[in-house]
């Protein structure tokens, strides 16, 4: 208990630190485009591999359980749509990227404070948590929700590129589907809970890398601690924000 208290402490001490005025707007805005090409441009490839094939496996086993006559089968496009768009999309692509971005951010901030980069920033007077942090919290919330709609619709056509190649339904069917009772505040729903998600998954990569010690072993010890913490909180994050938004 004491050990969590001193951590929120540390956390709460550090976010203070990094949402500051930048004293250069000028280098922030290069960082911020840098971070943004690095961490979420960098995970596109993943999310489209990742999305297209999760697509294709909803649609097939959905399409497999509606086995009764009275179902329509634009019911496959439904729950496809519904899949991707609640839950897929953002907490199960969030996941992804707390392994990727979340060690990337720990890892190399943690080198920083091993090698004692950042304590030679704190000596220049420079605030290393505004300059090396800020921007990539910023990067990763903002465009983060532009992600989720990324992997959404390349998961619907990726369960469209299935139906076309075996023909399990028709594609006017598929369609239909996805037209058919569409919440549009579902789309917004998702791109809240990605843009909190990955705001828990860079802040907290951040303070596992900024507060690493113990050489090596323990720029490794920080990245894996960032993974799991950044993990579950997002799991206990999409529960409390279901219930609110939903």
């Amino acid at each position: 208990m004491k050990k969590m208290f001193q951590i929120a402490g540390e956390y709460y001490t550090l976010m203070l630190r990094v949402f500051r005025k930048p004293e250069k707007w000028g280098i922030f805005w290069k960082q911020f485009w840098f971070e943004a090409e690095k961490l979420i441009m960098a995970s596109i490839p993943l999310i489209f591999i990742i999305s297209i094939f999760i697509g294709a496996v909803i649609v097939i086993q959905t399409a497999n359980n509606l086995v009764s006559p009275f179902i329509p089968k634009l019911y496959v496009g439904v729950m496809a749509r519904e899949s991707l768009v609640l839950e897929f999309c953002s907490t199960m692509v969030a996941l992804i990227l707390a392994g990727k971005i979340g060690s990337n951010i720990s890892s190399e901030i943690g080198s920083m404070r091993i090698t004692e980069q950042i304590d030679a920033m704190e000596i220049m007077g420079v605030n290393s948590a505004n300059y090396l942090i800020l921007p990539k919290i910023a990067a990763t919330t903002i465009f983060s929700p532009a992600l989720m709609l990324f992997s959404f619709f390349i998961g619907v056509v990726g369960g469209g590129m299935i139906i076309f190649f075996t023909e399990i339904i028709t594609l006017a069917q598929y369609v239909e589907g996805l037209r058919f009772a569409f919440h549009k505040w579902y789309i917004f729903y998702s791109m809240i809970k990605m843009a909190v998600f990955c705001f828990i998954i860079t802040s907290l990569s951040a303070y596992y890398g900024y507060y690493a010690k113990g050489g090596s072993l323990g720029v490794g010890r920080s990245s894996t601690q960032a993974i799991v913490v950044s993990s579950s909180l997002i799991l206990v994050f999409d529960l409390a924000l279901t219930k609110l938004l939903l």
